[in-house]
């Protein structure tokens, strides 16, 4: 066998911080996309005052539901968290190619969750229930067991 056909792994820590980063990209902007959606008033289009479009009910939906995304889009509150949050999703599936799947998945999503309620706090100034700290502790604790039944150490 050549060095040329020996596979190495790289370290742990470059795994640690892809699953961090997705987390953060996952949870932590879904606050900040969710307040920017909700705080959003959409601009007065002049199209949806036509009277073919008023006298359709499916053009007035779809009229309506395309402006409000080109809305949202253009609004940097809403489209710069969503990039990162997409960027995120880019960023897993990266990882699945290279980590172990049964391992990452779990990892990233409990992360998400770990950061969608920090990123509320920031947000919205929630108080993080007891419930969702014991929550968050045996999510972690659960992760904890499953990497350490993976490693075998």
């Amino acid at each position: 066998m050549s060095d040329a056909d020996i596979v190495t792994q790289p370290p742990a820590i470059n795994y640690v911080a892809g699953f961090l980063l997705v987390g953060v990209a996952w949870g932590f902007t879904t606050p900040f996309i969710r307040r920017a959606a909700k705080d959003h008033k959409p601009a007065a289009h002049p199209i949806l005052a036509t009277d073919e479009v008023k006298s359709s009910w499916l053009k007035r939906r779809l009229y309506g539901a395309f402006f409000a995304v080109v809305d949202l889009l253009r609004n940097p509150r809403y489209a710069i968290p969503l990039l990162i949050n997409l960027t995120g999703s880019v960023w897993f599936f990266l990882l699945i190619g290279q980590a172990e799947l049964s391992l990452t998945v779990p990892i990233v999503n409990t992360l998400a969750f770990l950061f969608t309620v920090l990123g509320d706090w920031w947000v919205d100034r929630k108080v993080i229930s007891l419930e969702t700290w014991m929550g968050m502790i045996l999510s972690l604790s659960g992760i904890g067991l499953c990497v350490y039944s993976k490693t075998g150490r």
